[in-house]
């Protein structure tokens, strides 16, 4: 059962939040103004945290800016009254994870949450090792049986991508949306060629993978397994 924190000022819409997000299986806690909502946040694990902009004591974008200066990862979504683009980007730039504009569907919002908790069920780790490879994601570093190797930044998203979905199949597009970012105009051949290029430097036989493996007419699936 995910836990829930809820940071509304407006009872009404505070308390049909709860019970709707009740209903659907959530354990869900209210607070009603910036400071307290801080306090709370750092206090207990939550899984996901809704976040009204407009709140007495501290502002959304306090409370968020605060908690991810502290090195809180819990998912934040947003809620605001305003629809100004300034206004959003004000929200995602304090660490935020997404944006809902009042008034919004019950529903909408429940899509949102499941969204948000099934992207942080599948971060990347900081470090991961598998076979005789070690990369540490932190510190930017990709080591083959302890000599590090050169890698470029985006191979290193391609490895982290493959590892958030180990054992899942990944078709080219969804790579291109993980990896170069949605709207980016990218061929599948350079998605190809960037995976060769990975598969160099994390296979010991490149043509006879073992971790990163081709999936004809579909895409790639990565099966290093943490060791």
């Amino acid at each position: 059962m995910a836990r829930i924190l809820i940071v509304e000022d407006e009872p009404r819409l505070a308390l049909g939040l709860r019970d709707d997000l009740a209903l659907e299986g959530y354990d869900v806690e209210v607070v009603g103004d910036g400071a307290e909502a801080t306090t709370r946040a750092r206090a207990t694990p939550f899984d996901l945290i809704i976040l009204d902009v407009m709140l007495p004591k501290k502002d959304g974008f306090e409370v968020c800016r605060e908690l991810r200066l502290v090195g809180l990862k819990t998912p934040i979504i947003m809620l605001t009254a305003r629809i100004e683009e300034s206004e959003k980007v004000m929200g995602l730039e304090a660490g935020a994870d997404d944006y809902v504009t009042k008034p919004f569907s019950p529903r909408e919002l429940r899509a949102r949450i499941k969204a948000a908790l099934r992207r942080a069920g599948d971060e990347t780790p900081d470090r991961y090792r598998f076979g005789d490879i070690d990369v540490n994601f932190g510190r930017s570093e990709l080591r083959r049986a302890g000599r590090v190797i050169d890698t470029t930044t985006l191979e290193l998203k391609l490895l982290a991508a493959f590892i958030r979905h180990r054992g899942r199949t990944l078709s080219r597009a969804r790579l291109l949306d993980e990896v170069w970012g949605a709207g980016t105009f990218v061929t599948d051949r350079v998605v190809d060629t960037h995976v060769t290029n990975l598969r160099k430097k994390i296979e010991s036989e490149p043509g006879r993978p073992r971790y990163l493996i081709s999936v004809r007419g579909v895409g790639y699936r990565f099966d290093g397994e943490p060791g």
